[in-house]
């Protein structure tokens, strides 16, 4: 990986940037349309926001101001629960598309495994798939059991699992599995919502390499194959986030990172969440 620009390719054949940009949490209005504009003039070509994040319009705003062709931006959203099953999905894509002012997406995921609707919400996904609507499709918090059942009556096998990922939730067993199968891992959260940044293994290595312990994590999540979307409302942080490519770690280094993890999420159980 040489610069920010760098793609995996989905198992369709479709490019996808190792580095994006994640607008969660970042007000819609002024804030998300700077903070995209931020991003793509650092080279950053992939953006990813949801439904829920009530910013759609803002990143379609922040995507049209920075001057940057369509072509070349990777645009993710995803279909919030509440708006899960068949029709109710083909409704809400539509809607995002609106908000976000596009002809087609580059990744559409369904946000959290909601029992008994995420298969009818994979139909749908497959429709406007085949349709030329959505060049990827895929998943965010999938366990192992809810891809086996997915994949049960999927006529389409997901392209991207978006999962919490950082080094106290290394995830192995789910990354390996995905590996698999094909299926990109993406790291949401990569950097345990600032957790990390304290850690003095990442402190040591980040002195070292003249880096900050951020960007460490995400070099680390390069390193490791993982797709990863830090995100940042600080121009100077958002710039750096992406000045990844000078350094490398070593093999001792990724293995020391991955011996901190301890299972922990910041973030809600895929198996135990109630919205």
């Amino acid at each position: 990986m040489k610069n920010v620009q760098d793609t995996t390719t989905l198992y369709n054949g479709v490019k996808m940037p190792w580095l994006g940009f994640g607008v969660f949490k970042v007000k819609d209005g002024e804030e998300v349309v700077e903070a995209v504009k931020t991003a793509i003039q650092a080279g950053y070509r992939s953006i990813d926001t949801a439904k829920a994040y009530n910013n759609e319009t803002g990143v379609a705003q922040g995507i049209r101001e920075s001057g940057v062709a369509r072509e070349d931006l990777f645009i993710t959203t995803k279909v919030w629960n509440s708006d899960q099953g068949y029709e109710s999905t083909l409704a809400a894509f539509e809607a995002s598309m609106e908000r976000l002012e596009l002809e087609y997406l580059d990744l559409y995921l369904i946000h959290w495994p909601v029992k008994g609707k995420y298969k009818d919400t994979w139909r749908a996904l497959e429709k406007l798939h085949r349709e030329g609507r959505i060049r990827a499709i895929g998943v965010s918090n999938f366990q192992i059991h809810h891809l086996e059942d997915l994949m049960t009556d999927a006529t389409i096998k997901p392209a991207v699992n978006q999962v919490e990922l950082h080094p106290l939730l290394i995830q192995s067993e789910l990354r390996d599995y995905c590996s698999k199968h094909q299926i990109q891992i993406e790291a949401w959260s990569p950097l345990g919502q600032g957790n990390l940044l304290e850690h003095p293994l990442l402190q040591e290595i980040a002195a070292k390499y003249g880096k900050s312990p951020a960007q460490v994590i995400l070099r680390w999540d390069l390193q490791n194959g993982i797709v990863t979307i830090p995100k940042s409302v600080t121009p100077q942080r958002i710039r750096e986030n992406a000045d990844l490519y000078d350094f490398e770690l070593t093999a001792d280094e990724v293995e020391q990172i991955n011996g901190l993890n301890e299972n922990k999420r910041f973030g809600s159980d895929p198996d135990n969440f109630n919205f």
